[in-house]
């Protein structure tokens, strides 16, 4: 009776319009919190797979952004410290670690970014080329092949010391890197590796003194070319671009080690590895559907290799963590074909070298498409890039590659603003 008093007391004493909107914003309070609870069981299913929606790419949109978002449209296993040249079944990402890269200027970024999604990936080893070959020749000029390549030395005679090398071209694969290298070889002052170690993506566990001393597998010749004083050693393995461990293992080695990037145009390169592993592998799905998870909602497969190599700021990333941009140098694959004497006059001054190789070392082959190399003094016929080099491309979808295109856009741009050149893929894709 006392209990029911108390009660009867309270309710006469608080009006049923108060009681009516305590009890009513208790259960709003009440929905609100379960909601957010349970908001991401409410996630549409697309999200579930992983998959990233493109959205409008603005000045607000940081490069940090955008590499969290990509890296979760993609698993979190290893990128593949080889990934560039062995051929893997099933190969995962790791994110990198890197710090936030800061964002100088403002660049407009009006493109969206295309779609990613996480898949497994597809075989690594883009080595085509099974196309028509070319039996047309300008001038009789000689082809090299690769193993010739590979097992031709300098003409420095083998005297002097073996030494660690004190530059590396690092990447990118299909971007022009063994033209540049053979290039450099002409000069009396560089002294450089034939084949591609893969040191510091394959072999590390080996140590230094392997590296430097060890016999080439390919052609049973010392792997590391003996130098006089003044001369440089230099080798050359791509790979080691997108090979996350890479950047603290050479710094671990030299830390002044000089680090030349020869970049292309991210959609042709894709074309370019994609047409290289056709030519090994003819029984390989097209390029468009090795591009796309999903071609009808335009979801682009960041995690193919072809494609991901291509995305060269999120690379660069882990590598201005060791070393300063003022130890790189960035070698354009375009001009690098069209005005070769420009670029290694650039790459001569970077490395300390005198102007030695010039336009007179250069004879362009309008069959093939590139220069080929020939020595001034000399008359014989100019040398050539083997069979595997100047492949002609497969035909690809033009909604394809406009769809590329919008997709590396904006980290073509945010590679400009890290390495302070533009070079002008877009404005060539315009043309």
């Amino acid at each position: 009776m006392a209990l029911w008093s108390s009660t009867s007391v309270f309710t006469s004493k608080v009006p049923r319009k108060i009681l009516f909107m305590f009890t009513l914003s208790l259960s709003v309070t009440y929905l609100f919190y379960s909601l957010v609870s349970c908001y991401n069981s409410l996630q549409f299913p697309l999200q579930e797979n992983y998959l990233y929606q493109g959205r409008l790419v603005t000045e607000e949109t940081t490069f940090v952004a955008l590499r969290e978002k990509l890296y979760s449209a993609t698993s979190q296993g290893y990128f593949g410290e080889d990934v560039v040249d062995r051929t893997a079944t099933e190969q995962t990402f790791a994110g990198y670690a890197a710090s936030p890269v800061d964002q100088a200027g403002h660049v407009e970024l009006e493109q969206r970014a295309t779609e990613w999604t996480r898949t497994q990936l597809a075989p690594t080893e883009m080595i085509t080329g099974g196309q028509h070959v070319i039996l047309e020749r300008e001038h009789q000029e000689s082809s090299t092949t690769d193993d010739e390549l590979s097992r031709r030395g300098n003409s420095t005679p083998d005297y002097g010391e073996k030494k660690l090398p004190q530059a590396i071209i690092i990447g990118v694969k299909k971007g022009g890197t063994r033209a540049l290298l053979e290039a450099l070889r002409v000069h009396p002052d560089v002294r450089a590796v034939g084949v591609e170690p893969h040191f510091f993506d394959r072999h590390y566990e080996k140590g230094l003194d392997w590296y430097r001393c060890a016999l080439s597998p390919s052609s049973f010749t010392d792997l590391m070319p003996s130098t006089l004083e003044g001369q440089i050693t230099m080798e050359k393995t791509p790979s080691y671009f997108v090979t996350n461990d890479a950047p603290k293992r050479i710094h671990s080695m030299a830390r002044d080690t000089k680090l030349i990037v020869v970049v292309r145009n991210p959609v042709t390169r894709a074309i370019s590895d994609y047409t290289q592993t056709l030519s090994k592998k003819p029984e390989i799905p097209t390029f468009e559907v090795l591009a796309f998870k999903n071609r009808t909602l335009g979801l682009i497969d960041a995690s193919w290799s072809a494609l991901r190599i291509g995305i060269y700021a999120l690379h660069l990333e882990s590598w201005l963590q060791y070393f300063p941009l003022s130890q790189m140098h960035f070698v354009s694959g375009e001009r690098l074909i069209v005005d070769p004497a420009g670029e290694m006059a650039k790459v001569q001054d970077f490395l300390g070298l005198k102007r030695i190789v010039t336009d007179k070392h250069f004879y362009f082959n309008k069959t093939k498409g590139f220069p080929c190399l020939k020595k001034p003094e000399d008359s014989s016929a100019p040398r050539c890039l083997g069979k595997s080099k100047g492949r002609t491309h497969p035909k690809i979808d033009p909604d394809v590659i406009h769809r590329l295109r919008k997709f590396y856009k904006p980290f073509n741009v945010m590679f400009y603003q890290m390495t302070g050149q533009n070079f002008q893929w877009e404005q060539e894709e315009r043309r």
